[in-house]
């Protein structure tokens, strides 16, 4: 059965901080990763610019957007037709019909994922791809501390919505974020997705479309579970997946993943 989920247009006073290493709402405390540094607890922000989200909690879009946001991963331009991302949706959210198993050990995070109507967008499918990121081997079910499972009813820690950019602004306005039609935020106990991020990308990640996907999530996600920003490592190492990526890679190699496929951690020097 669908549930269907109406924006308020006002965000609850406790407000999730992005970037603040703050976790879930109802969880318990997350246990950083076997090599990853703790992180530091100090609210973070992105600041304000072209492209960029403004005001003290930070709107992240993970990669930064070009200032006409008309690419997609590569640079290949948008989808055939020209998609014009900038009409409102219909405010109105649908709750994916889907769940699944738990995944990982630990803390079990439970999250619905949401679409707005009218953007084209299955509700669905997005949550099934959200759910296959959530349990890559590379993602953080890795750490040995956390876990995630896909629920489609009952409480959950979290909701991941998608959403038209100026449904994004004005949810992501109510906590005094500026997204400007253009990137993500976090408040709350949701994670917003730009519509336009989702469908096109940025044409600063040079690689596939549901890897920048996966960039959005495992950033905002490993926000939720304790997680501080990390800075590049080194030239022509993987950018952490918790690195800003946004203002540039900085000589390391655009990556989506925490860990790398032999369960490393893609770390970083902890970042501000």
């Amino acid at each position: 059965m669908i549930a269907v989920v109406v924006v308020a247009g006002v965000v609850g006073a406790a407000l999730t901080v992005l970037n603040s290493g703050g976790g879930g709402t109802g969880s318990a405390a997350a246990s950083p990763p076997r090599t990853s540094p703790a992180a530091p607890p100090a609210a973070r922000h992105t600041g304000a610019g072209p492209g960029k989200a403004s005001g003290k909690p930070s709107a992240s879009p993970s990669q930064k957007p070009s200032a006409s946001s008309s690419g997609t991963p590569g640079g290949s331009g948008e989808p055939s037709g020209g998609t014009d991302f900038s009409g409102p949706g219909s405010g109105v959210f649908t709750t994916a019909a889907a769940s699944g198993k738990a995944v990982g050990q630990g803390t079990i995070r439970r999250y619905k994922v949401e679409v707005e109507g009218g953007t084209g967008v299955s509700a669905k499918d997005a949550a099934r791809e959200i759910e296959t990121v959530l349990a890559d081997p590379r993602g953080w079910t890795d750490d040995g501390h956390d876990g995630f499972q896909l629920v489609s009813g009952g409480v959950a820690d979290f909701e991941i919505k998608i959403a038209s950019p100026a449904t994004v602004d004005r949810i992501c306005g109510a906590a005094g974020l500026h997204t400007h039609g253009e990137v993500n935020c976090d408040v709350g106990s949701q994670v917003v997705v730009n519509l336009k991020r989702w469908e096109t990308g940025s044409p600063e990640f040079p690689g596939p479309l549901h890897d920048y996907r996966a960039l959005i999530i495992n950033h905002e996600v490993g926000h939720r579970i304790g997680h501080g920003h990390e800075g590049c490592p080194g030239p022509g190492r993987p950018a952490p997946a918790m690195m800003q990526q946004i203002d540039g890679l900085h000589g390391c190699v655009a990556n989506a993943w925490p860990y790398d496929s032999h369960g490393t951690y893609l770390a970083g020097p902890p970042m501000p």
